[in-house]
């Protein structure tokens, strides 16, 4: 395929992929705790460049694919999942203590100066003194208080931390007190972390106690276990105000894409001649750029070679298409007319013959009247049959008369008809071959490239289709020279043939003039 005054030659010069990145994100699923928020930002470049050659320059163009990777790492926090506000545990689950959350050994709910600093509302006490082992495995324990929580709506699949607050008043050394939480994804642990808030022998009083279990992948459920052991069976360690929040990691990936094209051109030379130009022109129009090991190289574009045949052949074939449209056309409109004077005809018969009759029926009477005579009165029985075998008579002589017109009318019309029949389709004929002919030579001429419409080629074809629609294929062959009259040209000059100058008259008029004219440019130089 060949573009004209456009894409001559193109090849692929640059696939070049450049990479950028902001920082480096260190996060995956296989990460243990919290990752540092990050916003990272990759920019992939691909650029394609095309060369074009053109008759005038050469035309650049760099499309420019520019693909943006933007990843965000952050830390989302489910809020405290012991808030009854946040939809994760029920009024009985709260970490405010009112209830007893249920678990293993003896417990009491405490309340005002009992609870000593934690409050006077409610707290938590253990009371157990014996020393086993918890249902999450932590042992010398003597009550628990345990729950399950279900966060499988956060939907945390990039690991993340557990974090906890307590408020723990031990009034008797010896006691002791544990926070526990276990992070289960579906029925599979994923991480079991135990802090011992007080032991044994440690004199704490009040304190408040924080910390946390850092987790990998994903998780679903939260367990959650504060336990102890009263080693006096006195006053037990007692706890209020639990919070437990779940700090995951979150990463978002957004992919931005965008095409730039840019293009240059470069102008061989613009200051070089119009026919040079042309030249430079004529050649990529005939020739293909054609890149070879010593350099650019050209090949002649193939021509069509025109004859009377070819022509001939080529306008034959546009015929018979544009003759098959309309015929398909003229058909459909021949019977359409047809039925349309079928229709006109009969109902001119019918008005001509109810004239007709009309016309015999208002003169018949004024025929068949005698004239009265005054020798014998007429039986009145004899004139009424009289009258009726009359008009009986001229009923049936207008009937035949009436069949007579409208069968002469019939064999006339239909002459006619078929007469202009005949003469329509023989004219239809030779309009069709005309018409069809000219509209096949009009395509074409029409194919025939402004640009190239006065060439060599492009001249001969359209001669050969002149000849073609004036059949004058003779036109071609070898024609006959004229002959030279003898004697139409002599050697006699004829008297007074030569005229001479008027030296003077040409001084006066030329000479005068150039001086004038050489004053008037003189003094337009003159001024400033």
């Amino acid at each position: 395929m060949i573009l004209k005054n456009s894409l001559l030659w193109a090849w692929l010069c640059i696939l070049v992929c450049l990479s950028f990145s902001s920082r480096a994100v260190d996060c995956t699923t296989d990460t243990v705790g919290l990752c540092t928020p990050t916003i990272e930002q990759i920019i992939e470049e691909t650029s394609i460049e095309t060369i074009e050659f053109q008759a005038d320059g050469i035309l650049t163009t760099t499309e420019t694919t520019t693909t943006t990777t933007t990843t965000t790492v952050s830390n989302q926090d489910s809020g405290d999942l012991l808030d009854g506000t946040n939809d994760y545990v029920t009024t009985k689950y709260e970490g405010d203590m009112d209830i007893d959350w249920g678990g293993q050994g003896p417990a009491s709910m405490p309340s005002g100066n009992s609870c000593g600093q934690l409050g006077t509302d409610k707290c938590a006490m253990i009371t157990g003194g014996g020393s086993s082992t918890s249902t999450m495995g932590v042992e010398n324990m003597g009550t628990t208080f345990i729950q399950t929580v279900n966060i499988s709506d956060l939907n945390i699949s990039k690991g993340g931390r557990t974090n906890y607050t307590i408020k723990v008043e031990k009034q008797d050394a010896q006691d002791s007190i544990y926070m526990h939480i276990t992070g289960k994804n579906g029925a599979t642990d994923v991480f079991s972390g135990t802090d011992i808030l007080s032991a044994s022998g440690t004199n704490s009083g009040f304190q408040s106690y924080e910390g946390g279990f850092d987790f990998s992948g994903s998780i679903t459920t939260v367990i959650i276990e504060v336990g102890g052991r009263d080693i006096n069976l006195a006053i037990g360690p007692m706890f209020d105000d639990v919070t437990v929040n779940v700090l995951y990691n979150v990463i978002n990936t957004i992919v931005e894409q965008t095409i730039t094209s840019v293009e240059m051109f470069v102008a061989y030379n613009i200051d070089a001649p119009e026919e040079v130009i042309d030249i430079v022109e004529d050649i990529f129009d005939s020739n293909i750029p054609v890149e070879t090991d010593v350099g650019l190289d050209f090949e002649p574009i193939e021509i069509e070679e025109v004859s009377y045949e070819s022509v001939e052949i080529e306008i034959a074939e546009i015929e018979i298409e544009e003759i098959q449209v309309v015929n398909v056309d003229l058909a459909e409109t021949e019977t359409v007319e047809v039925s349309m004077v079928d229709v006109e005809t009969e109902m001119e018969l019918e008005m001509d013959l109810e004239m007709e009759v009309e016309d015999t029926v208002e003169a018949q009477p004024e025929v068949q009247e005698e004239p009265e005579t005054t020798t014998e009165a007429p039986n009145e029985t004899e004139s009424e049959e009289t009258n009726e075998e009359s008009v009986e008579e001229v009923k049936e002589e207008s009937s035949e008369k009436e069949t007579e017109i409208a069968e002469s009318k019939e064999e006339t019309n239909e002459q006619e008809i078929q007469e202009e029949e005949k003469k329509d389709e023989e004219v239809k004929t030779v309009d069709k071959k005309e018409s069809s002919k000219e509209k096949a030579a009009k395509k074409i001429l029409k194919k025939i490239d402004d640009k190239k419409r006065y060439d060599s080629t492009s001249q001969l074809k359209t001669l050969v289709v002149m000849q073609v629609l004036g059949n004058t294929k003779s036109f071609f062959e070898d024609q006959q020279q004229l002959n030279d009259r003898l004697g139409f040209f002599t050697d006699t000059t004829l008297p007074d043939s030569f005229i001479s100058d008027n030296n003077i008259a040409g001084y006066l008029l030329f000479g005068g003039s150039d001086f004038l004219m050489n004053e008037m440019i003189d003094s337009q130089w003159q001024q400033k």
